[in-house]
């Protein structure tokens, strides 16, 4: 008996031995998922997915799966929802206008440096250009999120569409003096086209202006400093230059393109003879545009400083969601210091309008040479390295800054329309923001 129970017993034990060492490879290869929630589309969409792929290709332990979930309003408000619901991803992509609702989002977000602390991965905010690290620093010093796809604001210029104004493409205006001027002869020579315009009207007329000339758009840092922050940019300066861009409005030679980036359409397309927009649009200029086209710094007025001061950042940057596993939270400082890898951020630097968020990023770029030959890419990287940063151009961080610039927007457009004075529409602008920063300060105190 005991016989043949061992003989039928034999076969019984080989057939689960396989069972085990046929799945124990399969465990041993299991790859865990990480979401990265992201709002690039197009070529620079297609960086991410580039950069997640080769992120793969290097490991085995994770997956990086790229999702993107339409633009950048759209992005932070769906993965704080799904947050909430217990649905989050791991990383979230936010905008810099968002940097101030998500530093208060406590219990929703991990800080960079605490996670990449409990993987033994170093991260340090003095490896960052001066203005990225100000930018995304917590009170105590540590780094709330990592800067990602870093861009500023640049004025491109039309080069074939001064030739038809009879301007020199050669002497391009670097001033906003020279640059009205410019606008009008270009509106001279086509009357129906498009002079100059501006996307993210309330980015450029509020903020970069505000910053370039190293006026405060807010007390406190702009922000940085705390909640308790008053806006503060309907001073005489604000005020002028928005009559100017009002009075350019009324003869035809300032376009509105409304209040994202859908305007930068026309530039690309060759129908802007000057435009101010983000250096991110390179990705697709590059590709698409059939003209001469160039980039220049940001105008600046001669009268109000000798040089500008630095410009402030755009983009957006990677925040850590909570909720989830100390595994996962070790594949994603996996990725991030991957990100900040050289082959990384010379894919990014190389191949769209954003730059190197690192000192050694930046110094690599250069001594390669690559901004000698490409000396277009290097203006945005001038732009937010021109000084070291000061209280009113360190960075901004307003509480629903998304609903703020809403707000400003509206007021814009009422002294376009001449429905307020540029006095009137700044006071609005400021006392309507006041009152949502006051309702988003009780909200975080609670």
């Amino acid at each position: 008996m005991s016989i043949r129970i061992w003989s039928r017993t034999i076969p019984t034990i080989s057939f689960l031995l396989g069972l085990v060492l046929a799945v124990l490879p399969g465990l041993a290869c299991a790859t865990t998922e990480l979401q990265l929630w992201h709002s690039l589309d197009g070529a620079n969409g297609a960086l991410v997915a580039r950069i997640a792929d080769d992120f793969n290709a290097s490991q085995g332990a994770y997956r990086i799966v790229t999702i993107y979930k339409g633009p950048y309003a759209e992005t932070i408000n769906g993965g704080i929802a799904a947050y909430r619901a217990g649905e989050g991803p791991h990383l979230l992509q936010v905008f810099e206008v968002g940097n101030g609702t998500m530093a208060a989002a406590i219990g929703a977000v991990r800080p960079v440096s605490e996670v990449m602390r409990e993987a033994d991965r170093a991260i340090a905010p003095e490896a960052f250009l001066p203005v990225i690290a100000t930018n995304y620093l917590g009170r105590d010093g540590s780094m709330l999120s990592l800067p990602f796809n870093i861009s500023s604001m640049v004025m491109w210029i039309n080069r074939d569409r001064f030739r038809e104004a009879g301007l020199d493409p050669d002497q391009l205006p670097a001033t906003w003096p020279q640059v009205f001027e410019a606008a009008r002869a270009l509106h001279r020579a086509n009357p129906s086209g498009c002079a100059l315009s501006t996307a993210w009207p309330t980015w450029a007329h509020i903020e970069q202006l505000s910053v370039w000339h190293d006026r405060p758009i807010a007390t406190r840092s702009n922000g940085l400093d705390g909640f308790d922050t008053e806006l503060a940019f309907n001073r005489p300066f604000q005020v002028r230059h928005l009559q100017n861009i009002v009075d350019l409005h009324r003869a035809g030679v300032f376009t509105y393109a409304g209040r994202t980036n859908r305007g930068e359409a026309r530039f690309i397309a060759g129908e802007c003879g000057i435009f101010l927009t983000s250096s991110s649009m390179y990705g697709s200029i590059s590709v698409r545009g059939r003209f001469d086209w160039t980039i220049r710094p940001m105008p600046y007025y001669p009268d109000i400083v000798a040089e500008p001061q630095n410009a402030i950042l755009g983009g957006g940057s990677l925040y850590v969601m909570q909720g989830k596993t100390p595994h996962e939270y070790a594949g994603v400082a996996a990725f991030l210091d991957f990100v900040l890898s050289f082959p990384q951020q010379a894919l990014l630097y190389q191949n769209s309008g954003y730059v190197p968020v690192t000192r050694a990023a930046y110094e690599d770029a250069r001594r390669t040479g690559f901004y000698a030959q490409n000396p277009k890419l290097e203006v945005a990287v001038r732009a937010i390295m021109r000084r070291e940063p000061t209280r009113n151009s360190a960075g901004l961080r307003l509480g629903n800054m998304l609903q703020i610039r809403d707000l400003w927007a509206e007021e814009i457009e009422a002294a376009l329309a001449g429905a307020k004075s540029p006095q009137q529409a700044l006071d609005a602008a400021v006392a309507r923001g006041n009152a949502v920063l006051r309702l988003f300060q009780r909200r975080t105190a609670r």
